[in-house]
């Protein structure tokens, strides 16, 4: 092995431009390490850095430093072990000599002060090919801490005892460096330091013994020239230390303390370096070998020659991560310098505290590039009001899930325990917190998704069947669609699970999509009643127009022996009119309440839905009969109705036939009995009652009371009856009024003039047939027209013309149509006269010449022909009128 340089390296840089104020001035390599307040390069960070400067400053890139030596992610896989003595007397030196650093050393031609402040470097001494007992740990960091008793800080003992106070909170190992002839004594065994670290650590460390790992104190004795030996140095340092322990002033409870109970002690003897350098190299290489992990087996203890054993073991570590270590040591310095109460555990709680919050926010960010588009997509989809389902949710969050949960243990388990598992809940707490709400709403679209798809499948499915002639049955449909829904449901469900998660479970929001399955199938059920309600109700108007109809077309229909007999009483058609259409009213409604009960039964209807349906329908029929009543008794219709009754039985006999009138008919009798029979309709007509009872029909019985179940959403399109509805004030006699007392009394005089137009145009057909044509006149009529006569008998086609005439009157007569053309004949001259005497009038009001005619009448005074025959003077347009009929 070649032999080590004093600063264990034999190439490095000979001079620098940089300034560092631990340096002397010949020491030209500790340019190459990063000191406070520098901005740090991979130059400066080439052999270590200054992590507290003699200001007591705090060195902000500590961080960059362990980064730069692959250290910061080593977890728990790294020491640290630190140095402390009087001040020259070659703390640097040696460590550069163990572990191959490139600390500032003393010049021994001016004997001043090297190190200032606390610096720290890596391991340099790891070497692979060395056989495993002899292999360095892995990532050792060397802290080299500003000397004791140097004479720059005099009488100030403030920062040595800050920074040995520092060193026994971070480090596993403390170095104390002391000359084999500083052995019993106080100051230079550095006795009093000690003392001041014992006591720290029984008032400070020891508040919780069991949070506190107990620390090796490991005495370097120095150019030990073999003289004294290494057991009697021993024991002397031992005793010394027990002395101060015992003068401690101890908490209470802890009086009968040992100091064995808190520390550990190693001890090694190193030869003189310039007397003996062969030999001083050769244990400095056997005392690295020691540098190693291990375990202490209390069985072994004393069989084993200590000098070889291991001293990094795990009782030391300080169980602080490697990535928080920086901060830690920030924290236990800013409260060591501020002269506050050092409470490691605290220092501990709140670095894991703010790593855990660190490492949290990092392994968020993974979990976020997943959850977060999903998350939008589903906001997206609510605010358009159609929330998607997103595909293999349980999948992709699960994932997310297990992985920062996973992540976050690996990285922050290092930390304080409680603090670590407090995190973590907080941790699962949000990450679960935003699962929940993405698999609620997940549940949330596949429940509103469902609902749509059971509501329009059962639609459709019901629409498919009307096509059918075969129809369809609704309670099938119903239930094979809600089975295919809550199916769909389950399946989304099921794949939006997250595993592991204690709220994944979706049986309560399972059991709520089957509670809104009942209620929608309720709802359909319901309109789809109300559907053959309403198609119940069509049916039932349309029988009701055509039966009720018929009912009423037959008050005018007397032909064929139904008209008014001379004597006796009405025929059955006009009596039991209100019988016939109550028994056709309710059997229509009976066939009508079957189909429809039939129906609802497929409908899977309850007792109760059927009840009210048929209540509803029962009253929306009644309103229909009073419709179709209220429309054949408008007034225009009554009135026809009345008139065609009264000329059926006025102008045919009872046989149906037409009569034609004669003078010696009694047309006057005849006309009274047909009015009268007329008349005695209108009182009939003004009432619905039945000619048994000679009362109203069981309205409000054949209605029955409202249902128990019915809603005020069933009563809202249904109209009052009377005698039903109690509330309305109406009566069962009021609403079976069709026609009021003065419509009663109007309708009968309307009719009457009607039936004296028809009475008078009898007379005149009876009085145009009394003229009698003399028998002479025959006579005389064929001596005069014989010659007439002989010409067309003699004539083929006057004969001819002849022999269909006679054979057309002949025809006539037969068929007793001589009335009805007399009467068109009588009918066609009055209205040609007519029209005559208005077109004379129009020119005559019109022409100049008619005018002065007009006037030239008026000037001659007052005569008869401008009186009315009450006395009054006609006016113009009556002179006229009279004056046509003259001409």
């Amino acid at each position: 092995m070649a032999t080590l340089s004093p600063n264990g390296t034999s190439g490095r840089p000979t001079q620098s431009t940089a300034r560092h104020p631990t340096a002397p001035t010949v020491m030209t390599m500790n340019g190459h390490f990063g000191a406070v307040g520098e901005k740090p390069t991979a130059e400066h960070f080439e052999h270590g850095i200054q992590i507290i400067d003699q200001e007591k400053v705090f060195n902000e890139n500590l961080p960059a430093y362990l980064q730069s030596q692959k250290v910061l992610r080593a977890g728990f896989n790294y020491h640290l072990i630190s140095v402390f003595g009087s001040q020259s007397t070659g703390k640097s030196t040696l460590l550069n000599y163990l572990f191959g650093t490139q600390f500032g050393v003393m010049s021994e031609a001016d004997r001043r002060q090297t190190t200032k402040g606390i610096w720290m470097s890596r391991n340099k001494k790891e070497d692979a090919s060395a056989p495993k007992e002899q292999r360095m740990a892995e990532n050792i960091l060397v802290m080299d801490v500003e000397g004791t008793d140097g004479r720059e800080r005099g009488e100030d003992q403030d920062f040595e005892r800050k920074s040995a106070l520092f060193a026994l909170a971070t480090s596993e190992v403390l170095i104390v460096n002391i000359w084999e002839h500083q052995v019993g004594l106080y100051q230079g065994a550095n006795m009093g330091l000690l003392k001041t670290v014992f006591e720290v650590n029984l008032q400070v460390f020891l508040k919780d013994a069991k949070s506190v790992p107990r620390t090796l104190l490991f005495f370097v004795i120095r150019d030990h020239l073999g003289t004294t030996p290494l057991a009697n140095l021993k024991a002397t340092l031992t005793q010394d230390l027990a002395r101060i322990w015992s003068t401690l002033s101890k908490p209470p409870g802890m009086e009968k303390s040992q100091i064995g109970d808190y520390f550990d002690f190693a001890f090694v003897a190193l030869p003189h370096k310039i007397l003996q350098p062969e030999k001083f190299e050769q244990e400095v290489r056997r005392l690295g070998t020691r540098f190693r992990e291990g375990y202490k087996d209390p069985k072994r203890d004393g069989l084993t020659d200590d000098r070889d054993e291991a001293i990094l073991l795990p009782a030391y570590h300080r169980r602080i991560p490697a990535d928080g270590f920086p901060i830690y040591a920030k924290g236990v310095w800013e409260t060591i310098d501020s002269n506050k109460d050092l409470d490691l555990p605290t220092q501990q709680e709140l670095l894991a505290q703010f790593r855990c919050d660190e490492i949290a926010k990092e392994v968020l960010v993974a979990f976020d590039a997943v959850v977060l588009p999903l998350e939008e997509r589903q906001a997206e989809g609510v605010a358009s009001g159609k929330p998607s389902i997103l595909a293999a949710l349980g999948v992709a969050i699960t994932g997310a899930r297990k992985a920062v949960l996973a992540n976050f243990e690996v990285e922050a388990s290092r930390y304080h325990k409680g603090v670590f598992k407090t995190k973590q809940a907080e941790l699962a707490s949000k990450v679960d917190g935003r699962l929940k709400t993405l698999f609620n709403g997940q549940l949330s679209a596949a429940h509103k998704a469902g609902l749509h798809d059971f509501s329009e499948g059962v639609s459709s499915a019901v629409k498919a069947g009307q096509k059918r002639s075969n129809g369809y049955d609704f309670h099938t449909i119903v239930q094979n669609e809600k089975t295919k829904a809550l199916k769909s449901y389950e399946t989304h469900a099921h794949t939006s699970l997250v595993e592991g998660a204690p709220w994944s479970n979706y049986q309560s929001q399972l059991n709520l999509f089957r509670k809104d399955l009942d209620e929608a199938s309720a709802r359909l059920r319901k309109e789809e009643m109300r559907r053959l309600a309403t198609r119940s109700e069509r049916w039932v108007k349309a029988k009701l127009a055509e039966s009720v109809g018929l009912e009423f077309n037959k008050l005018g229909s007397g032909r064929g022996g139904s008209g008014a007999p001379a004597e006796g009483e009405k025929p059955a058609t006009e009596k039991d009119l209100w019988d016939r259409i109550w028994n056709v009213f309710t059997e229509t409604v009976s066939h009508a309440e079957t189909r429809f009960t039939d129906r609802a039964r497929s409908f899977d209807a309850s007792p109760e839905e059927v009840e009210v349906g048929l209540w509803r329908l029962r009253r929306k029929s009644w309103s229909a009969l009073r419709d179709k009543i209220e429309e054949e008794m408008m007034e225009g219709n009554l009135l026809l109705k009345l008139q065609e009754n009264f000329e059926d039985k006025f102008r045919y006999d009872e046989d149906g036939v037409p009569r034609l009138w004669r003078p010696t008919d009694d047309i006057e009798s005849m006309y009274t009995r047909a009015r009268e029979s007329t008349l005695e309709l209108i009182p009939l007509l003004a009432r619905f009652k039945l000619s048994t009872t000679t009362a109203p029909p069981p309205l409000d019985a054949w209605i029955g009371e409202a249902p128990t179940g019915v809603t005020a959403a069933d009563e809202e399109d249904l109209h009052p009856i009377g005698g039903v509805d109690e509330d309305e004030g109406k009566t069962l006699e009021e609403e079976m009024t069709v026609l009021s007392e003065a419509k009663r009394a109007d309708l009968a005089t309307r009719f009457k003039k009607t039936a004296d137009g028809v009475y008078v145009e009898a007379k005149r057909s009876a009085i145009g047939g009394m003229t009698q044509v003399p028998l002479y006149f025959y006579g005389l009529l064929l001596a005069l027209g014989w010659n007439e006569i002989v010409a067309v008998l003699r004539n083929p086609v006057y004969f001819i013309f002849l022999i269909l005439a006679a054979v057309g009157a002949y025809v006539t007569y037969t068929l007793n149509l001589w009335g009805p053309i007399l009467r068109m004949t009588n009918a066609a001259s009055s209205q040609g006269l007519e029209i005559f005497r208005e077109k004379l009038r129009e020119f005559l009001e019109s022409s100049d010449t008619g005018r002065q005619a007009i006037g030239m009448s008026q000037k001659a005074g007052y005569s008869m022909d401008t009186l009315h025959s009450n006395g009054t003077t006609k006016t113009n347009a009556t002179k006229v009128d009279d004056d046509v009929d003259e001409i």
